[in-house]
């Protein structure tokens, strides 16, 4: 958050150089042509310096909000046969002291492949604190192959999770189905705040014992491979689409 003393500090020091300016002036009114101007030009320097300060360390922050993520899901897989594996989707829970879910899903192919919808907001929303947004939505099979993919068997799954469905106040629940993401969608016409709304989607190969770590960032979803095995069958890359 932008509470923190790396714009604290020199808020408060102009602060202080206001208080000397409004001096400096004062003085002028009262007719000490010397010390009212000493204390303008200092006040006014100090003013300046500070005010840089502050604008510097907005734009430190700025870079720390658009580089924030957090975990979506974790990914184990279990090879049942050619093509054809048990995806294991655990999300991690939404609150302190909730619990994480967990589900298993059969999946064709060569690649697993997670869907979600994604609300992005503008930098300067990030900077306010208003992170990206997401609700997971499906997870599938995908074959290397282009006919396979035409011909081969399909699987889809539809998923449920990401950030709550209803309001919360201080960590308590409120009844009425009113959000961040609802306001957003529904009053985006009237405040310039939200960049996109966009379905996004990572996907990765799968292999027996693999295990991966999906993320979403202020841009999108991202994987990594958590394990020797997902590594390897990966190369240790990762593969993002919007």
């Amino acid at each position: 958050m932008l509470i923190s003393y790396w714009w604290v500090a020199p808020a408060l020091v102009a602060f202080i150089a206001a208080l000397f300016v409004l001096n400096g002036l004062v003085s002028l009114f009262r007719g000490h042509w010397v010390t009212g101007p000493l204390k303008l030009i200092g006040g006014g320097a100090v003013l300046a310096a500070a005010a840089a300060a502050v604008l510097l360390a907005q734009n430190i922050q700025t870079y720390a909000r658009l580089t924030h993520e957090r975990p979506v899901a974790t990914i184990q897989l279990r090879q049942l046969a050619p093509q054809y594996f048990e995806v294991t989707v655990i999300q991690p829970p939404l609150t302190a002291g909730g619990q994480a879910r967990s589900a298993m899903y059969p999946v064709n192919g060569d690649d697993w492949r997670i869907e979600a919808q994604v609300l992005k907001w503008k930098p300067w929303a990030n900077v306010l604190g208003l992170d990206t947004q997401y609700r997971l939505d499906r997870l599938s099979g995908r074959y290397q192959n282009i006919e396979q993919e035409r011909t081969g068997a399909r699987s889809v799954h539809a998923l449920s999770g990401g950030d709550p469905a209803k309001g919360q106040i201080l960590g308590v629940e409120m009844p009425w189905n009113f959000t961040v993401w609802y306001g957003a969608k529904r009053y985006r016409r009237y405040v310039d705040a939200v960049d996109t709304l966009y379905g996004g989607a990572t996907y990765m190969p799968m292999a027996d014992g693999a295990r991966y770590e999906v993320w979403i960032t202020q841009s999108g979803l991202i994987a990594r491979p958590a394990n020797d095995a997902a590594r390897n069958a990966s190369a240790g890359g990762r593969v993002s689409v919007r």
